[in-house]
């Protein structure tokens, strides 16, 4: 029995040891397949994960849930299960799942503590470092640099917490800033009206790429957080947890999830044809060895 069997019977024995059906426990299947829809929620802007092209949500966190719609297709016997979408913000991602308007969220959501007393949330798909996007020509190169300036981060994200907890420590004496969105962010320091934007780094890899002058942008700075990004769900629905976590494992394991990842971080992507050229973090690497739900808040 190789890992993730292991982990799978060890996570899932109602179903692995019993056989009783998912569909006999979970709500939101059942769902699904008496409305014979899933919906998904979406980001317009969080880049490679979540976003726009041509007015289609595309990106590395879409494809894994589209694979998870396979899976309940298969699983509910519905291969013309319709597909719906809600495009959400980091302001109301949360509640678009706890209160029901989508099934599942397929962003860039970190998966923490304080979140998990409203929602669920899969087996990690990514690890993002939180950094900082500065102007080529800003002279920044690190945190104490920012001392006196005007910082933006993403309104209802967990960066704000930690900016706040850097000011302190260092007494940086930051002007901090919130943009409604990544984009609005971004916007702010191209526009000058804010000196840094501080974000998990693949989204500013993602932002700088997707501009018309990516050169005038650098990241930087030393990491202040790692976050895990995780597929949102039902916090009261521990069968679709279950189903979700088989399937995500599955993907792991078949090496899926490594071909997804090679997709939309080391080749060209939409809609500008430029590289991210990010290799796989080894927190990544070590938990797709080992697939587990288990991160550190």
């Amino acid at each position: 029995m190789n890992v993730v069997q292991k982990w799978l019977k060890a996570s899932l024995p109602c179903v692995l040891a019993f056989g009783i059906p998912l569909t006999s426990a979970a709500d939101t299947l059942s769902n699904i397949k008496a409305s014979q829809t899933i919906t998904i929620a979406y980001r317009e802007s969080s880049v490679p994960f979540s976003y726009l092209v041509d007015g289609k949500p595309v990106g590395y966190s879409m494809d894994i849930c589209l694979k998870f719609v396979d899976a309940i297709k298969k699983e509910l016997k519905l291969p013309q299960l319709k597909v719906a979408y809600v495009s959400v913000t980091p302001t109301t991602r949360v509640a678009a799942i706890a209160d029901g308007k989508a099934d599942i969220e397929c962003g860039s959501t970190t998966n923490n503590a304080e979140r998990r007393k409203q929602v669920g949330f899969t087996i990690p798909h990514f690890f993002a470092s939180t950094r900082m996007l500065v102007r080529s020509d800003s002279g920044i190169k690190n945190w104490p640099d920012l001392k006196d300036k005007k910082v933006v981060t993403t309104k209802g994200t967990t960066t704000v917490k930690l900016l706040n907890d850097r000011d302190k420590v260092r007494g940086l004496n930051l002007r901090l800033l919130e943009g409604a969105d990544h984009k609005e962010s971004f916007e702010m320091v191209d526009k000058f009206q804010a000196d840094a934007f501080t974000m998990d780094d693949v989204l500013l890899y993602g932002l700088r790429a997707n501009s018309k002058t990516p050169q005038k942008f650098e990241i930087i700075g030393d990491a202040l957080s790692t976050e895990p990004y995780s597929i949102m769900l039902r916090k009261d629905d521990p069968a679709f947890k279950d189903f979700l976590d088989r399937e995500m494992a599955r993907m792991m394991n078949d090496g899926e999830v490594t071909k997804l990842y090679e997709k939309w971080f080391k080749k060209s992507i939409p809609p500008n044809n430029i590289n991210l050229n990010m290799p796989m973090g080894f927190l990544l690497r070590d938990n797709i060895r080992f697939p587990s739900d288990k991160v550190a808040d």
